[in-house]
């Protein structure tokens, strides 16, 4: 039997994502197990009259960390890893180059990334961010990541970092720097979620849009950006994205679970207008929804989809069959199926709109 053999195709990363999404170009690479999503049968293909291992199946665009590029964005690759290209001849443009047999070569790249810890000024003083991007140098779309009401836990700073991992700068503010000292974690218990409850509406409503003006400043001026900007955010983080949207240089924005939208309550004062200002929000909207959510029942988000077809938004809409908070990786309520599915829809958004 032949030995196997690793390439690599050059082409940039917009155009990878064009291949991807039309299923021209497929490829995956594996260091040890098989990543979620893919198969990889042994069979060989000629690819430009060389050998190649061909994998089939491919995830709904969420794989994108496995897959093998060779761009001037990225590079790095570890000992072992194994990368499949499907139908290179589809991909005029590309050039097939030998990566070699099981050794290193800085034309072949595992997404790795980098964390930092930086304050960013705001108007009611310095707000803790953590920073997330690919460790490989290049240019790279910008995402604030809004945390639930525990600021930024474990969950959070995992979810911040498979961002990173799909090629974005991802900024997770401290959403009560005001009210907490710099690096609080609230508990995952009922003393945590009272406070966070209450530190909810002790902060006024005009900070938290100055305090996502800040992430968004940053984001754009650093100099990796790409000049694309998208926002996500969990639970409160949900809808504080939803607010962070009305940002015009916002392409993108996800929404997981918001709450409080339908009730206006955010903030000091609860009576943040959110929904009166949805017509603001130009770039594109995805809100994903659990049915089982008490925290947002049927009449909640019936509200919000009837104002969000008025002010006439570009939006996506996905109810699912989960509870609030199927999307931490931590305690009961955690869905792993759902959360695989969901997060495949909101990178869907942001390739398409950031890349």
């Amino acid at each position: 039997m032949a030995p196997q053999r690793n390439w690599s195709v050059d082409f940039s990363t917009k155009e990878f994502h064009r291949f991807a999404k039309a299923r021209a170009i497929f490829g995956c690479c594996r260091l040890g197990g098989r990543p979620a999503g893919f198969t990889l049968p042994k069979r060989q293909i000629a690819a430009k009259h060389r050998e190649s291992i061909c994998g089939e199946g491919f995830g709904n665009g969420h794989q994108q960390r496995c897959l093998a590029i060779r761009a001037s964005a990225m590079g790095n690759h570890q000992t072992g890893l194994r990368c499949a290209v499907w139908s290179v001849k589809k991909a005029p443009n590309a050039v097939l180059q030998d990566c070699g047999s099981q050794q290193s070569d800085n034309s072949v790249f595992i997404m790795t990334i980098t964390e930092d810890v930086i304050t960013l000024p705001t108007p009611t003083g310095e707000m803790r961010t953590l920073i997330s991007r690919p460790a490989v140098d290049g240019k790279y779309p910008g995402i604030v990541l809004f945390s639930e009401i525990f600021q930024i836990t474990g969950p959070i700073r995992r979810t911040a970092a498979w961002l990173a991992g799909q090629g974005y700068t991802v900024a997770t503010p401290e959403i009560y720097h005001e009210l907490e000292p710099s690096g609080t974690v609230l508990p995952y218990d009922q003393a945590g979620a009272d406070k966070g409850n209450s530190d909810k509406t002790a902060k006024e409503i005009s900070s938290y849009d100055s305090d996502a003006k800040a992430a968004l400043d940053y984001l754009a001026a650093r100099p990796d950006a790409n000049g694309k900007l998208g926002v996500m955010g969990i639970c409160i983080g949900g809808h504080l994205a939803f607010r962070a949207a009305m940002n015009p240089g916002v392409s993108a924005a996800v929404c997981f679970y918001a709450t409080d939208i339908h009730k206006g309550t955010l903030g000091k004062g609860q009576n943040d207008g959110s929904l009166a200002r949805a017509g603001e929000i130009r770039g594109e909207l995805l809100h994903i929804w659990g049915r089982q959510d008490p925290h947002v029942p049927l009449e909640g988000r019936n509200v919000i989809h009837a104002r969000l077809e008025e002010a006439g938004v570009n939006f996506q809409w996905i109810e699912v069959n989960g509870q609030h908070a199927f999307l931490r990786d931590e305690g009961p309520r955690y869905d792993p199926e759902l959360a695989r599915m969901c997060l495949g829809f909101a990178l869907d958004i942001f390739h398409r709109r950031l890349l």
